[in-house]
């Protein structure tokens, strides 16, 4: 068996939501839209990474997910993050904190996601 990328789905009671956090804030790109559609969805990308977010309110009171994006420049990403969305900065990890498993970590959150951003 060969995989080539895991493409997860995110679900939002309102897709412009998700479009805030991923694409204002975190500079993901839109590679493809049905954002006008009765079932809006999008796919979102960056840096080979990719993601679907639809506009569904049923599976998003079923779904809250969590997601870890892993980089080599955890303080610039917050300095970028903190300086344009503050309002994104998760309370209980609102700061680059080095953490017990010798990971260094902040995290962001929107009223779905929770979004740790992480260095090794």
């Amino acid at each position: 068996m060969n995989f080539t990328r895991l493409v997860p789905n995110v679900y939002y009671q309102d897709i412009k939501d998700g479009l805030k956090i991923f694409v204002e804030c975190l500079e993901f790109k839109i590679g493809h839209e049905e954002l006008k559609s009765d079932d809006p969805f999008c796919v979102i990308e960056k840096d080979g990474l990719q993601m679907y977010l639809f506009q569904h309110g049923k599976m998003a009171k079923e779904h809250n997910p969590e997601f870890r994006l892993q980089t080599n420049v955890i303080d610039e990403v917050y300095q970028k993050v903190s300086s344009s969305h503050p309002g994104f900065l998760h309370p209980n990890l609102s700061k680059v904190t080095l953490r017990p498993w010798g990971a260094k970590e902040f995290a962001l959150r929107d009223n779905q996601v929770c979004i740790i951003i992480q260095q090794w």
